[in-house]
């Protein structure tokens, strides 16, 4: 059935429930980008190798998919509104332990509560924007990974603005950003605590259909993440760019992907999502292999500008599909209850896609990145076959 907002929330209310996710998702993409821009910092400071960034990585993205976990029981008891503030908590703290850090040791803890952190916030706060989309009548998902992107790029050009100042300079008021964004307001009860809850999500749920769009989103996130993280790694082992000049390899890959997300909607009408996915496949690919063999910085850049504009609207669609398809059926609390828990459990193909992005492109790159890049470069076709999953895409009910 076409799905209407209902009486019993204002528009206003709802509007004013917008913004509140918008400025949490502004808010991660705010402090995650922060963190990945000064992986290279990161490596001088406690003179780390390539081989233990990457497993530094591998642990923040295992730790993210733990507390992604653990946001579907806490949203069934707590709400996901709550879970999501807690989750701010632990960044917060996690990132005033790595600002703070007296030894390496610390550090890594430091990033290991960030990572828990991370995946709450990743899980929760996409739990707000379905329920909310459900209640607003349309697709909204792709504004608020948008959001998450307009966060980045303040983070990037922030990053660029504070290059002179000190780790701790940089990273003390982010944690206070964090703590900040508790005070947003959040859709309550966004998840049913009620007893029939748990009847509601044991639901027979078609796990294959959402398998394949977890693929897709496995496969966005393996070629962003691999963009993000070691974007500026890239630069400085593959071009020797001067310090200040390493965000640009996340700054340009940001906006075109905001820019992406922005125009997705019209782009989706115009020319349907199947076409648009597997011309952005392409595209990315095409992109990659830029990077690769770029002679010099600038090239490279370009290479990373193209990517973000390609294959940004893939993680907004899959999450948005996912809920559609989560919900059929099913409607009132019952819903609710049923698409968080599945929304918690999709949200781990995005650590999934971070583990090949992360990992895998530093581990094979370990000698040089251009061979680590060449992995998002050929695995990104596999989109084209997977995108045939989202022509029939179910109306939200």
């Amino acid at each position: 059935m076409s799905l209407q907002r209902t009486s019993t929330d204002p528009s206003a209310d709802l509007a004013r429930h917008r913004l509140g996710i918008a400025a949490t998702f502004a808010t991660q993409g705010l402090l995650f980008i922060s963190v990945t821009t000064r992986l290279p910092r990161f490596q001088e400071r406690w003179d780390l190798s390539e081989l233990f960034v990457t497993g530094l990585l591998l642990m923040v993205v295992l730790l993210a998919g733990l507390g992604s976990v653990l946001a579907e029981p806490g949203a069934a008891r707590l709400g996901s509104a709550r879970v999501l503030r807690t989750a701010f908590v632990l960044i917060a703290v996690g990132l005033a332990l790595v600002a703070l850090a007296p030894q390496r040791p610390v550090f890594v803890a430091g990033l290991a509560v960030y990572g828990l952190g991370l995946g709450a916030v990743d899980a929760a706060g996409n739990m707000q924007a379905v329920a909310l989309e459900h209640r607003w009548g349309r697709t909204i998902l792709p504004s608020f990974h948008g959001a998450w992107t307009v966060g980045g790029i303040a983070g990037t050009v922030v990053a660029i603005a504070v290059t002179g100042a000190g780790l701790t300079a940089g990273l003390l008021p982010l944690a206070a950003v964090a703590l900040l964004v508790l005070a947003a307001p959040l859709l309550p009860h966004a998840v049913s605590a009620e007893a029939d809850a748990p009847a509601a999500v044991a639901v027979e749920v078609p796990w294959r259909r959402l398998g394949l769009l977890g693929a897709a989103m496995v496969l966005f996130y393996m070629v962003d993440t691999a963009a993000t993280t070691w974007g500026p790694v890239f630069l400085k082992s593959a071009h020797s760019a001067p310090a200040w000049l390493l965000p640009l390899a996340t700054l340009p890959y940001l906006v075109a992907s905001g820019l992406t997300r922005l125009l997705g909607d019209r782009a989706v009408e115009r020319f349907g999502s199947v076409a648009l996915l597997r011309a952005g496949a392409v595209v990315a690919c095409l992109g990659l292999a830029v990077i690769v063999f770029s002679p010099g910085w600038a090239v490279a850049v370009l290479g990373f500008t193209v990517v973000g504009a390609s294959v940004a609207v893939i993680a907004p669609l899959s999450f948005s599909a996912a809920a559609a398809v989560a919900g059929d059926g099913v409607d009132g609390q019952a819903r609710r209850a049923r698409v968080d828990a599945v929304i918690a459990r999709f949200n781990q193909f995005n650590y999934v896609g971070g583990l090949l992005g992360a990992v895998l492109t530093g581990a094979v790159g370990q000698g040089s990145l251009r061979v680590g890049f060449a992995v998002p470069m050929v695995l990104v076709l596999v989109i084209l076959p997977l995108a045939g999953v989202f022509r029939t895409r179910p109306a939200l009910v």
